[in-house]
């Protein structure tokens, strides 16, 4: 069982605080098959460089997984806003839109 701390945020240990977010089975599994996917990936990016693979190739492969981990981003993105974000402004918490924004701008960089 976790504790809560004064923001309401769950402690899963003595040290540390971080805020969680029940998802559903769907879409959990979903963000599980697209990270074992990018990792599957990876391992075949590091493999090509221990083989000696050409430039050009491991290149390619790079910008796969780049495009993998957006497209990553973008489905966490449009369910955090459909689900958090709009939870927390009906129950008032407006921070919660200087938050995104933050992200956001992080994202963006």
């Amino acid at each position: 069982m976790t504790e809560k701390n004064i923001e309401g945020q769950e402690q899963g240990c003595k040290n540390c605080c971080q805020r969680t977010k029940e998802r559903s089975d769907k879409e959990y599994k979903d963000m599980l098959h697209r990270l074992n996917r990018i990792e599957g990936q990876i391992r075949g990016i590091k493999g090509m460089v221990e083989k000696d693979a050409y430039c050009t190739d491991i290149l390619v492969q790079v910008a796969a997984v780049n495009a993998a981990l957006n497209s990553f981003n973008k489905v966490l993105l449009s369910n955090h806003i459909k689900s958090c974000v709009i939870k927390d402004i009906k129950e008032g918490k407006e921070e919660t839109v200087e938050e995104l924004l933050d992200t956001l701008k992080k994202l963006m960089k």
